[in-house]
């Protein structure tokens, strides 16, 4: 008897999270034409050179292009680069009117309050996925990341973040002053040039120890490599 009780509240639940996801997944794909920001130079995808673009990679997404917007690598956590732009783009872009604003609204709020358990992000990784090329997701994530604030203001996109701590383009960075700003993706206020020095250095050791391949991230959840401090 109790079994069957407890299989029955399985099974609402798991129809609850079949609808919801079901739901976001026809959403996203009605509204994914009126989120997706204009890109206006497609070359500008090569904004990286083919080292950086394998450093950055490495670090975020290690089978970026061969994937369908969702992927669980060793050293990636639970978000690529598709989630974590789906996320901008649909919940925090374009700001959507009538029905379909409601809905953005409230998928919004549901992202805030459990973000690292909302499936609702999965599904719209998917949509994007299908409506953009990976050239043109990758575009995005260099030039629209946040990467901290320097003398009150947002620094947005390596490149800005390029000229802004190094003084120089994105193009003439060495591969350590690159590492330095892909170390800081992961929590630019935290890890950052001024207000986080040690820390920022000790995670650039860190991810040079795995692109070197003297260490490697400790499971599929790892994406902070403190283990690495201690790896001769």
């Amino acid at each position: 008897m109790h079994f069957k009780f407890l299989a029955k509240v399985f099974l609402g639940l798991l129809s609850i999270i079949v609808l919801y996801l079901s739901i976001v997944l026809i959403w996203a794909s009605s509204s994914v034409t009126q989120v997706l920001p204009i890109i206006t130079d497609i070359n500008d995808s090569s904004i990286l050179s083919e080292k950086q673009k394998y450093i950055l990679l490495k670090i975020e997404d290690p089978v970026f292009y061969s994937h369908h917007g969702l992927n669980i690598s060793q050293g990636q956590g639970l978000t690529t680069i598709t989630s974590s732009l789906a996320r901008n783009v649909f919940l925090f872009g374009e700001e959507l009117s009538g029905i379909k604003g409601a809905f953005q609204s409230f998928y919004r709020s549901v992202f805030e309050c459990c973000k690292k358990v909302d499936l609702g992000r999965d599904m719209m990784a998917l949509v994007l996925n299908h409506n953009l090329s990976k050239d043109h997701q990758l575009y995005i994530f260099v030039t629209s990341s946040y990467m901290g604030s320097n003398n009150g203001k947002s620094v947005i996109g390596l490149k800005a973040a390029a000229n802004t701590y190094f003084g120089k383009s994105i193009s003439n960075l060495s591969n350590g002053e690159f590492v330095t700003l892909v170390a800081m993706l992961k929590a630019p206020n935290f890890f950052h040039p001024t207000k986080g020095s040690a820390e920022l250095k000790s995670r650039v050791a860190n991810i040079n120890k795995i692109l070197a391949g003297t260490c490697k991230a400790n499971g599929w959840l790892d994406t902070s490599y403190n283990h690495c401090a201690s790896n001769t």
